[in-house]
């Protein structure tokens, strides 16, 4: 049962990945790309603690969370670069 949840959650996941992918390609707007990068980090930490979950090792649950770090530090500097044009104040 286990197997098969975490098939159809790799192919859902996968999937998400594929769409903010192409929201990054065709995203009108400056803003509309931001948030599908910050979907694209959020799908893959998904995808990393689902593999995490198929090998059976807490490795991975750890890079996971670095990369959630990054991603949310890296967010908030992006938007305030839009919205000042500046990051350190």
């Amino acid at each position: 049962m286990l197997s098969t949840a975490l098939m159809i959650g790799f192919f859902m996941v996968g999937t998400a990945l594929l769409l903010g992918g192409w929201r990054i390609l065709i995203g009108p707007t400056l803003p509309d790309r931001i948030l599908a990068l910050d979907t694209l980090y959020i799908n893959s930490i998904a995808l990393i603690v689902l593999f995490g979950i198929h090998a059976g090792t807490s490795l991975y649950f750890e890079a996971a969370l670095l990369i959630a770090l990054i991603g949310f530090v890296s967010t908030v500097a992006v938007a305030k670069y839009l919205l000042r044009g500046d990051i350190i104040e």
